[in-house]
């Protein structure tokens, strides 16, 4: 009596199933083994338990056999473009659909749109404005203490570039004076000194002039003088005889 048909079904039972698997995977197996070796024919043989534990044969190689089988997998018919320009137009309608989905989440943050949200969607929604702003708060308080500390900082500086400002104003101002009751002294004593050469100067007598006298003088001459003799005295003392006018 022949053996029955057996009906292709899952089996129920999971140990009478583990075994028909290891069974029938050895089997499967040894057959893409001979017939690589018997027909010189380069099989590639990939399974996946229940478990996902994975089992493979590759009479040329795994990588090599996948290669080749993506290359040979395209007909010549198949059109490069065409697929490139479904491939561009899946991607558009991807970001298309995103695209949307990101300006109506921005409505519903402005209080927009909101009929259709349900109240779950809309409680996730209030929480959601309440992390931003709970996080805008925090950004706010940490960018016035920074700026608080840079004008701290900026005050110290300010006040440290006041304090030697000052200082060299006042060493400026002590040269100052000092330059100033240099040259007062200076001119006192130069006042000093010209008033000394002035009143040595006072007592110097002047050279004498020569004085015209016009008129008679009281003056009793010899006997024997004559005109003469008269006449070179007078030119001697610039005296003229009132008989000689």
């Amino acid at each position: 009596m022949g053996r029955g048909r057996v009906e292709l079904k899952r089996i129920e039972n999971k140990i009478n199933r583990q075994v028909t698997f290891s069974k029938r995977r050895n089997g499967l197996l040894k057959k893409a083994y001979e017939l690589s070796v018997l027909c010189d024919a380069e099989v590639a043989l990939i399974i996946f338990s229940s478990r996902g534990k994975l089992y493979e044969f590759s009479s040329a190689g795994m990588t090599q056999t996948l290669e080749r089988y993506q290359r040979s997998s395209y007909t010549p018919h198949d059109n490069p473009i065409k697929q490139e320009t479904e491939c561009w137009y899946e991607e558009v309608s991807k970001l298309r659909a995103k695209h949307d989905s990101l300006l109506r989440t921005q409505r519903h943050l402005l209080g927009e749109d909101l009929g259709p949200l349900s109240v779950k969607e809309l409680q996730n929604l209030e929480k959601q404005l309440e992390g931003a702003l709970t996080l805008a708060r925090q950004r706010k308080t940490q960018i016035m203490i920074e700026q608080l500390e840079h004008l701290r900082k900026k005050e110290r500086q300010l006040g440290d570039l006041n304090l030697q400002l000052r200082d060299k104003l006042q060493k400026e101002g002590e040269n100052l004076k000092a330059i100033q009751d240099f040259w007062s002294s200076n001119t006192v004593q130069a006042g000093n000194n010209n008033f000394l050469h002035s009143s040595q100067a006072g007592h110097i007598d002047p050279p004498p002039e020569p004085i015209l006298q016009i008129g008679y003088q009281h003056y009793v001459a010899a006997e024997s003088a004559d005109v003469p003799k008269t006449m070179a005295m007078a030119a001697d003392t610039n005296f003229i005889q009132g008989w000689v006018l």
